[in-house]
């Protein structure tokens, strides 16, 4: 096995902590396995490609100063499924044969993919179709994979929401003002409910729960009678308004993000509420930056299991989280599901313990 080559591939949006994950499985490949490591650019697209865009990653270019770089070094893609490729015409192409040939062409025999729910759906249904050995490793900093407690870059984003809160707090204080923080998760509020708990905060909306305007407003106003000029208002951006319609914005290409709720509850408390009302959404910064030392040691374990695991002969299998240690799941039990905040879980009833308005179910 000792000239066994594999490959490796960041897919869909960066995050703090991916370049730790390079790092350990180029160590572990090498140094217990003696096998050649292929970084493959771009996700999906370096194997699509002609030629194929990818470098071989050796010992000297994962030094340890690569434990604090953000992103990714070999780049990443969100957009362009392989099997509905966006044409320059306007039409879509399957071209998943181009992947599962470049794939071929390098020689690998294996192939490790670090990417969310979306990307291992995705690079799982390609790598079945074309017979290809994968193991997968979680990442987001929506924390929305399956069957793992942690995924990579979520301690680093939920660590710069919380920062926000601490230092939007005390201005909120001096103002008089109720502050309103929106933060990213997409479909899911482990960011919101987590941060939102870290940092004090008096109301928390996450898309898991729904609220009522006049809830978060009589929230408000608990605050002012207990004696507190200000309030602090977490929300996740992928929150509905109360009639239930999302809030997105149109992107170049036609496509729509989540984005936009923290200002339509800031309107609108505006006018229910006897305070001035300030939003600030984070946005991309919750992805960028320095990793965690949490992120830094969740994704070291992951990489080093993937390695064993293609070692192994242990092949469609994801590593994760679970119980305070590294494991692994099937990819078929992961790929397409979501782990969403449980309504009535620890999180939630913590919130509610600590008087938190959450939503109007449950208390």
């Amino acid at each position: 096995m000792a000239d066994k080559r594999i490959g490796i591939l960041t897919s869909g949006g960066d995050c703090a902590g991916l370049n730790a994950a390079l790092r350990a499985v180029v160590h572990r490949a090498i140094r217990n396995y003696g096998w050649k490591v292929f970084g493959i650019r771009d996700g999906s697209l370096g194997l699509m490609k002609r030629p194929l865009d990818y470098i071989e990653l050796d010992l000297s270019l994962v030094t340890g100063d690569m434990l604090r770089l953000g992103g990714t070094i070999l780049g990443t893609i969100n957009k362009g499924d392989p099997f509905a490729y966006p044409m320059p015409d306007g039409t879509k192409k399957d071209r998943s044969q181009d992947f599962v040939d470049g794939y071929r062409d390098l020689g690998i025999e294996a192939l490790v993919v670090i990417g969310g729910d979306g990307s291992m759906r995705i690079l799982n249904n390609l790598c079945r179709k074309g017979g290809i050995p994968m193991v997968g490793i979680p990442k987001t900093i929506d924390n929305d994979v399956a069957h793992t407690d942690y995924a990579i870059g979520f301690a680093t984003a939920l660590n710069v929401a919380g920062e926000a809160i601490d230092r939007l707090a005390p201005t909120a204080a001096s103002h008089h003002r109720v502050m309103i923080l929106e933060v990213m998760g997409r479909d899911v509020g482990h960011i919101a409910i987590n941060a939102g708990i870290a940092g004090g905060a008096d109301v928390v909306l996450i898309p898991e729960i729904p609220y009522s305007l006049e809830g978060i407003a009589r929230k408000i106003d608990e605050v002012r009678r207990e004696g507190r000029n200000h309030a602090l208002l977490v929300v996740a951006e992928g929150c509905k308004t109360e009639t239930g319609e999302a809030v997105t914005t149109v992107q170049t290409g036609g496509e729509n993000r989540y984005g936009g709720i923290g200002q339509y509850l800031g309107a609108r408390l505006s006018e229910m509420v006897d305070a001035e009302t300030r939003v600030t959404v984070l946005g991309h910064v919750q992805r960028g930056g320095m990793p965690s030392m949490r992120d830094r040691i969740i994704a070291s374990a992951f990489g080093i299991h993937a390695v064993d695991l293609i070692a192994q002969g242990k092949l469609g299998r994801m590593v994760a989280w679970q119980h305070g240690q590294v494991t692994d799941v099937p990819i078929s039990d992961v790929a397409g599901l979501t782990r969403a905040i449980d309504p009535y879980g620890t999180l939630a009833q913590t919130a509610r313990g600590l008087g938190i308005y959450i939503g109007e179910m449950g208390s």
